[in-house]
C-alpha cells in the first residue's frame, strides 16, 4: 500500500467546497480503494477527516493461472506449491510451462539418457538453467527430480598417459600436475621402473578433483587401465590435505578396486626433506583437516611413519615436487 496525504486526495477531487471534497474522500473509502492511517491525526474540521491515508490494491486475480495448474499440467508436475503461492507461479509460469511440454512430449520408456547440461537447454533453452540458474529451484517447486528427466552427470576427463597397454599393470594416481609431466616425460624417456615399481599408466588425479573424476573411472579411462588384476597406487603431498585426500579416495572405492600409497616414492621424499633440512621445508597451510584414519601410514615402516609423523608435527611439509624428473630417471630405477 502507498501512503497518501489528506492535501493531496483533495487536489485530486477537484472540488473547491469543503463538503464535496469530503464526500469524494469517503466514497474512496466506502469502495475500499483508501484506508485512514489511524495514527495520522485530524485536520480539526467538520466533519473531520483523517490527514494521511493508504491507497489499497485490488486483490489480484489469479482465476487463470489456478485453471492452469489444475488442469493443463501432466501428472508429474505436483501444482500444491504453486497452488499455495500464485504469486510465485506468475513469475515462474514460464519456466514451468517449457517443463510441463517436456513431459507432454517425452515418454519415460523411450526417453534416451541425456548430460543435465543437454537436458537443460532441450527442456529450457539454456544449458546451464538446471545446475547454476533457477532451474533446482523450478524442480523444487514442481516436486520434480533430477532422475526424473533421465540425466547423467559428467566430471572432468582423467588425464592418463599409458607407457604399456598390457595388463594386468600398474596404474599410478598423482596429485599434482607437475610430478604427472615429469613422470610421464621419464617413462617416455625409457624409465621402465621408477623408485623399483614398473609403472604402465599414470593419472593426474587434481588434488580433490580425482573424487568426482573417478566416480566415472571406468567410463573416463581406456580398458587397459580398468582392467580386473591391475594394481593401483597414489602418490601426492606429505601433507594432512595430501594424506586425507588418499584416504578418503582409498575408503570410497574400496568396493570398486583397493587403492594404496606409492610407498617408495614418499620414502625417496623422506630421504630428499632430510638432505634439504626439515626446517627449511614450508609450512603447513592452515585450515587443512588433521583428522586422519591412520590407513596411510599403515602401510609404512616404524621407522618411516615416525620420521613423516614428526615433519607434520613440527607443522612442516613436503611437497610432492621434491622429486624431479632426475629422480624418476635414477640409475636404480631405470632397471
Amino acid at each position: 500500500m502507498k501512503r497518501i496525504s489528506l492535501e493531496q486526495l483533495q487536489k485530486e477531487s477537484k472540488k473547491e467546497a469543503y463538503a464535496d471534497q469530503y464526500r469524494y474522500i469517503l466514497s474512496r473509502i466506502e469502495m475500499r480503494e483508501l484506508k485512514p492511517v489511524k495514527n495520522s491525526p485530524l485536520n480539526g474540521k467538520t466533519p473531520a477527516l483523517h490527514t494521511s491515508y493508504w491507497i489499497t490494491e485490488p486483490a489480484p486475480d489469479y482465476s487463470r493461472q489456478t485453471e492452469e495448474l489444475k488442469f493443463a499440467m501432466v501428472p508429474t508436475i505436483c501444482t500444491d506449491y504453486y497452488l499455495k503461492h500464485p504469486k510465485v507461479y506468475l513469475r515462474e509460469e514460464k519456466w514451468v510451462k517449457l517443463l510441463n511440454q517436456y513431459f507432454l512430449d517425452t515418454k519415460d520408456d523411450t526417453c534416451e539418457p541425456a548430460s543435465v547440461n543437454e537436458r537443460s537447454f532441450q527442456i529450457f533453452g539454456r544449458e546451464k538453467f538446471l545446475q547454476r540458474e533457477q532451474g533446482k529451484k523450478i524442480l523444487s517447486h514442481c516436486g520434480v527430480t533430477l532422475e526424473q528427466l533421465h540425466v547423467y552427470h559428467t566430471t572432468e576427463p582423467l588425464a592418463c598417459y599409458s607407457a604399456d597397454k598390457g595388463t594386468p599393470q600398474t596404474v599410478l594416481i598423482l596429485e599434482n600436475k607437475d610430478t604427472f609431466y615429469s613422470m610421464r616425460k621419464s617413462l617416455m624417456d625409457g624409465a621402465n621402473h621408477v623408485f623399483g615399481e614398473k609403472i604402465a599408466s599414470l593419472i593426474y588425479g587434481a588434488g580433490k578433483g580425482i573424487y568426482r573424476s573417478f566416480e566415472d573411472f571406468s567410463f573416463s579411462v581406456e580398458p587397459h587401465i580398468n582392467a580386473p588384476g591391475n594394481r593401483i597406487l597414489y602418490f601426492g603431498d606429505l601433507d594432512y590435505e595430501g594424506i586425507g585426500i588418499y584416504e578418503h579416495l582409498a575408503k570410497a572405492f574400496d568396493l570398486m578396486c583397493r587403492i594404496v600409497p606409492f610407498v617408495e616414492a614418499y620414502r625417496n621424499m623422506i630421504t630428499k626433506a632430510g638432505r634439504y633440512g626439515y626446517v627449511n621445508l614450508p609450512d603447513t597451510s592452515d585450515g587443512q583437516n588433521r583428522s586422519l584414519s591412520g590407513r596411510f601410514f599403515s602401510y609404512f615402516a616404524k621407522e618411516d611413519q615416525e620420521e613423516m609423523q614428526k615433519i607434520l608435527a613440527t607443522g612442516k611439509y613436503v611437497p610432492q615436487e621434491i622429486l624431479s624428473y632426475t629422480d624418476f630417471m635414477g640409475e636404480d630405477n631405470a632397471v
